[in-house]
């Protein structure tokens, strides 16, 4: 059944038009996520469809008693409301309190705030999740998203993911999230040069899809190219010689990806890492510490000992309110710690992304405050000016002459890491980098970390990008130590699903750690280790992670080498042997790796 219909749409603002001619429709169950630039009119595409705004041109046909919710990037909260006013509204207690959906939504999405509550006193985040849960606790036969996963954390998206997969409602949904859009769409519109582009699947397939569109472009201009040299020839000589058309037979997805080298060449990079900073990048060595300095605020790390090495590039995860961003400023060393101590090496250089804003001067202009870092830097192999630089963030043309002050949130957060990139660190600390960047902006911005030879540490809710950039994962349980997770974020998300992952605030309210010494007793963690046994053992433990990711290397470059040499069954024979010494040197570091884990707890 047809829900919605748009027959020729056209708006504008001022003399660039945000849509023309649009002609689409939404049926009942169509999950549909829409991406396109920042100011492309993906917006505007979502609010003709609602019926919030009336186009410039076209008709928007609604079916006959459509229920239609939206949530836009704002909210019109009243403040004077308690949350359990906003979200359940006049419902009788025995009503909602029996009802198994209702308690998943308060639950997932309500669970740290209380319900009595007023609005006014609710944070951004707060106040974002508790719209989402007003709107996702009535039905609608249509529901309207507009970056719904803005002020979630990653276990959150998860949920939100996975509940509107299993709802009837159609589903119209604008968003960043790359992830998110491969877990709930079924169809993807792309919102370009004031037109639609409808592809059938979910990001992935999108991306698919657009390249092999893309490719056949390609194609079909060279045939056309080719078509004009004859013609061209034809005239000059005469009629050409009979020519048979060439026949292409391709499995587009085979085709696209079969040669495409690996992300990056993690071996080459951490080598240049280690030449640039030397062996040792930051030592944690039985430090405590305080979100809000020594005894201030809830506590995040309880005589933790870690190791951060040249080349790492590590995504680090929790709840909110676990203590990711003061562990990153502890890095930084704009916290204090309350006891150990923080081994910086001595080559570091670091460059800090915090969720703040810089201050930048309002009256400079765009290029002028990257090229006062620097006009020019080296990123891997290549060579990139300021200018060119810009123009990979999503500055082009005329907009890197926009003066500062001009600029929107999202504008400035690109420009403040462009900076910072100029800067040539060899350490990176990236806290919410995505905030604000559209899907294209965020893929150059992987394509140049990928080619970036240095450490990196990483906090961000896109679980896209983490997994992206990031080759560990490592997480603040609430125990106050940190874990590396093999498994990644599903492994993270099963081990909240069973209680064992909580914030810093909600583990500082509980009795204390178990692994707090007893008194007059040495310090002892949960494992039954001494702290300093266990910073050897964490040692052991970062060594054999780097011996891994070697091994790792080399071996991806010997199937690489049996590829090339499959017709030379001499040197096929030389390469399998030694592909077999190599995966059994693996297996022996990995098995001494879980040995040591498990001595750690982990």
């Amino acid at each position: 059944m047809n829900l919605v219909n748009l027959e020729s749409v056209s708006h504008s603002y001022g003399p660039k038009p945000l849509l023309s001619d649009v002609s689409l429709g939404i049926e009942a169950g169509d999950r549909i996520g829409v991406v396109g630039r920042n100011g492309g009119g993906k917006t505007t595409l979502i609010s003709v469809i609602a019926g919030d705004l009336k186009p410039n041109g076209g008709r928007v046909t609604h079916n006959r008693g459509l229920h239609v919710a939206s949530l836009s990037q704002g909210d019109d909260l009243d403040p004077a409301l308690s949350v359990q006013e906003i979200v359940l509204g006049g419902r009788p207690e025995h009503e909602w309190a029996g009802d198994a959906g209702i308690r998943e939504i308060l639950s997932s999405l309500l669970g740290d705030i209380d319900l009595t509550a007023l609005a006014a006193s609710l944070s951004g985040g707060e106040r974002r999740r508790t719209a989402l849960a007003k709107l996702l606790i009535d039905e609608h036969d249509l529901i309207i998203l507009d970056e719904p996963t803005n002020h979630l954390d990653i276990e959150a998206i998860d949920w939100l993911a996975r509940h509107l997969s299993g709802r009837k409602t159609a589903l119209l949904v604008v968003t960043h999230d790359r992830w998110f859009l491969d877990a709930v769409s079924t169809r993807t519109w792309e919102v370009v040069d004031g037109s639609v582009e409808r592809y059938e699947g979910g990001y992935a397939a999108y991306v698919l899809a657009k390249a092999e569109r893309a490719r056949i472009a390609a194609s079909a201009e060279a045939r056309r190219q080719n078509l004009m040299r004859k013609e061209i020839a034809w005239l000059r000589r005469g009629p050409p010689a009979r020519t048979s058309k060439p026949k292409f037979r391709i499995d587009a997805a085979q085709a696209l990806i079969a040669d495409e080298p690996p992300a990056r060449e993690t071996v080459e990079l951490v080598k240049f890492a280690a030449a640039r900073l030397g062996r040792t990048v930051y030592d944690l060595e039985d430090v405590t510490l305080h979100a809000g300095g020594p005894g201030q605020g809830p506590l995040v790390l309880d005589h933790s000992t870690w190791q951060f090495g040249p080349g790492d590039r590590i995504g680090l995860i929790g709840v909110n309110g676990s203590g990711k961003s003061s562990v990153l400023r502890l890095l930084a060393d704009t916290v204090q710690l309350d006891s150990g101590k923080v081994v910086r090496g001595r080559t570091v250089r670091l460059a800090h992304l915090s969720q703040e804003l810089g201050e930048l001067d309002p009256t400079r202009r765009v290029l002028e405050t990257v090229e006062e870092i620097r006009k020019f830097i080296q990123v891997g192999k290549k060579e990139w000016t300021a200018s060119q630089l810009l123009e990979r963030l999503g500055f082009k043309g005329d907009a890197q002459w926009k003066v500062v002050g001009d600029l929107s949130g999202g504008e400035r957060r690109r420009l403040q890491l462009l900076r910072l990139l100029m800067d040539d660190p060899n350490v990176l600390l990236l806290d919410e980098p995505t905030n604000d960047l559209d899907i294209e902006t965020l893929n150059e911005l992987e394509d140049l970390l990928d080619g970036w030879p240095g450490t990196l540490i990483l906090v961000s809710h896109d679980r896209y990008f983490l997994e992206r950039v990031s080759d560990r994962i490592v997480a603040l349980l609430g125990d106050g130590k940190l874990s590396m997770l093999p498994g990644g974020v599903d492994e993270y998300l099963a081990r909240r699903a069973s209680g064992a992952a909580l914030s810093a605030r909600a583990a500082s309210g509980t009795a204390a750690p178990a692994d707090t010494a007893p008194a007059g007793g040495a310090q002892v963690s949960a494992s039954g280790l001494s702290a300093k046994e266990e910073r050897e053992l964490r040692k052991e433990l970062s060594r054999l992670e780097r011996q891994l990711d070697r091994l790792s290397g080399r071996e991806a470059k010997l199937h690489a080498s049996m590829a090339d040499a499959a017709a030379d069954y001499g040197r096929l024979a030389s390469l399998d042997a030694e592909l077999k010494d190599i995966l059994a040197e693996k297996d022996g570091i990995e098995a001494e790796w879980l040995e040591l884990a498990d001595r750690l707890g982990e």
